[in-house]
């Protein structure tokens, strides 16, 4: 007897554990392992679901299911629900048994065609369009393949899915089953149920240890009950022709009577998933299918689906919310297709809901109000770039700078005998100085003069550019840059990509070199604005002969004065913010005696300073008022005190020499 337990997590769960340094299913797979190994093999897994084979008869599959969930408590807490982690365990051979005498009772009815449903299901979805032709290539050839009877040559070829993760790649094998079960092949039966199996990173020497596990599971193969087996190989991309993987490919090639074999790697280039796939075809033949990210039309197709299902609509006005909240997702580096969508959709939802609760209503139109809300942006949603620009204190000579490059390029634009020019841009400063607001800014006003189709505002940071691996670097550094088409791209700590002659990594210079191409090519349709320390900037210009020229404009941000951060201070109190009289002289009082090393120093973090001490102030003044039992909040001079007393806000003063922050 053959027992299968398949643990099961919800997806949402799972998608807020993202950034854990294991993922839940990697954690399970690994405790299993270690701690159950005399009880259960790991089969194939997936971001939300792991199966396991029943050893024997050495235990139940109700026990060890008990053993798993206690496993899981430890790690998640002991509240855990049923609709965090579930169980399904079965009896292999009496569910197929079953199966079997299902399908011989109507074996005399004439069946109908179950690939159209298929294909229907292929065609519905969103993107995926080299996937889609290649359904439609396999229903095309399968009545040949049939009347011919070579099965096989239908059955050993191989692929290899170039996809990022949240962009279907269970759901696309699911149906590639399912459409390959919709053929009929003869005797052969096709499961419906796909093994996903991801190889760890390589080992020193020729170790096969990192392919144990896939290994194990292509002893399970059965001629009769072909089995669709997708390896994830993204930690072997540069590794390919190595003769440890060619001795895995010849351990599939073994077993390609038993197993339609899926290779999947992240969305790269053409060219390197040409080189991927031309690797793997030495032993087996392998046709190479696409999943390129979604567009903004593709984003919102998912989005209505979503919406849809709850029976709640978006208003037109309220795309561009919807959209500039996907933006700031996006702009984090940390974008999970179709996961963060339903995200986004659920948050929505949840404050529309609450918004309706509040105000006894029933509205299921979610308005651009309710949209905007959600954006960290939101607040200036209102006021044009200019508008913008005006409200921010102590930048005076930034401002002026930046008028001064709108009216060249505004120039240049209607000018017919110039050349299109180059606007990118170089911001240099120490942090907190407004490089990352006044980026944002900019790509609005170039909005608003029709110097940028879209206008949208990309952050990342140098290092988002470099892969794991160097054939991974390029491919991730364009597509970062076709996200920004007709938009900015803020490059924070840009100096990452290039540290000078000594650093001898590779990954910096290739993303470098890439996103030069980038910028070149599409010189008017994307601003790329690197920002960062005035020296690690000027080091980075060395890394490529053509960088500097390519970006003309240099805007220097100087650190604010103690004027000008008291200045922010009581912006950021605005007009929403009580506060007694006797505040703002305490508050000027402190930034008075900042010491003047302090604000030199480069690691002052000027602005983003200023609003963690208010944000510590109105915590205080929060908790203060909850104690006294008041329904609303005032800001007093006490609170400050205490708020400026706390370590990362307090200065020593020594006899004769302020030594700084404490630490």
């Amino acid at each position: 007897m053959s027992v299968e337990i398949v643990v099961s997590l919800n997806d949402s769960w799972v998608l807020d554990h993202r950034d854990d340094d294991l993922l839940p299913i990697d954690f399970l797979k690994k405790e299993i392992k270690e701690k159950l190994q005399d009880l259960v093999t790991v089969g194939y897994s997936s971001l939300t679901e792991l199966s396991l084979h029943l050893k024997d008869e050495k235990g139940k599959g109700d026990e060890v299911a008990k053993k798993i969930l206690a496993i899981f408590s430890k790690r998640y807490g002991t509240d855990v629900k049923d609709d965090i982690i579930s169980f399904k365990v079965d009896n292999v051979e009496e569910t197929a048994r079953r199966k079997e005498d299902t399908a011989g009772r109507f074996a005399a009815k004439e069946e109908p065609d179950s690939s159209v449903d298929c294909m229907e299901k292929i065609d519905a979805l969103v993107g995926a369009e080299e996937f889609k032709a290649l359904a439609r290539e396999l229903k095309q050839i399968a009545p040949q393949i049939n009347r011919n009877k070579t099965y096989e040559t239908l059955l050993s070829q191989s692929y290899v899915f170039s996809i990022n993760e949240g962009y279907g790649l269970s759901t696309s094998l699911s149906l590639l089953t399912e459409l390959f079960a919709s053929f009929k092949l003869g005797a052969i039966k096709i499961q419906k149920e796909a093994l996903e199996i991801k190889l760890p990173p390589p080992k020193e020497g020729e170790s096969m240890e990192p392919f144990s596990e896939a290994i194990n599971n292509l002893s399970f193969g059965n001629k009769e009950k072909v089995k669709l087996l997708c390896v994830d190989i993204s930690e072997w991309m540069n590794k390919t022709n190595s003769r440890v993987f060619k001795n895995f490919l010849s351990r599939i090639e073994k077993h390609a009577s038993e197993f339609i074999v899926v290779f999947r790697i992240p969305y790269v280039d053409k060219d390197v998933l040409e080189r991927v796939k031309f690797s793997i075809s030495d032993l087996m033949f392998v046709k190479a299918v696409s999943f390129p990210p979604f567009s903004r039309g593709e984003t919102q197709r998912c989005a209505e689906a979503e919406f849809e299902k709850y029976g709640f609509n978006m208003s037109d006005a309220a795309w561009e919310g919807f959209h500039a909240r996907i933006e700031e997702e996006r702009s984090d580096g940390k974008f999970y297709g179709v996961n963060t969508i339903k995200k986004v959709v659920r948050e929505l939802l949840y404050k529309k809901q609450l918004d309706n609760a509040l105000r006894g209503l029933n509205e299921t139109i979610i308005n651009n109000e309710d949209a905007l809300e959600l954006c960290r942006a939101a607040e200036d949603s209102g006021l044009s770039g200019y508008e913008m620009l005006d409200k921010l204190v102590g930048t005076d000579a930034i401002k002026q700078r930046i008028n001064e490059i709108i009216a060249q390029i505004e120039y240049s634009l209607n000018d017919e005998d110039i050349q299109s020019p180059c606007v990118h841009m170089r911001f240099v400063g120490n942090p907190g100085t407004g490089k990352t607001t006044v980026a944002r800014i900019i790509g609005k006003i170039l909005k608003e003069k029709g110097v940028l189709r879209i206008g949208n505002f990309y952050e990342v940071s140098g290092r988002d550019f470099c892969g794991r691996y160097i054939v991974e670097t390029a491919p991730k550094t364009a597509a970062i840059c076709r996200e920004a088409y007709g938009s900015v791209l803020f490059i924070d700590e840009a100096y990452s990509l290039y540290r000078g002659q000594e650093d001898t990594r590779d990954f910096g210079i290739e993303a470098l070199d890439t996103l030069i191409a980038e910028m070149e090519n599409h010189r008017s349709d994307m601003v790329v604005i690197m920002a960062g320390y005035t020296d690690e900037i000027a080091t980075l210009m060395k890394g490529n002969a053509g960088l500097e020229s390519r970006m003309p404009y240099l805007l220097e941000f100087p650190n604010f004065t103690r004027e000008q951060l008291y200045e922010i201070y009581v912006s950021m109190l605005g007009n929403k913010t009580r506060y007694e009289e006797d505040l703002l002289p305490a508050v000027k009082k402190y930034f008075d005696e900042l010491p003047q090393h302090i604000l030199d120093d480069r690691k002052f973090s000027n602005a983003r300073f200023v609003r963690n001490l208010y944000e510590r102030t109105r915590a205080k003044a929060s908790t203060r008022c909850k104690l006294e039992g008041k329904k609303t909040i005032a800001i007093t001079k006490g609170d400050f005190e205490l708020a400026s007393s706390d370590v990362e806000f307090t200065f020593i003063m020594e006899k004769k020499n302020k030594i700084g922050f404490l630490n």
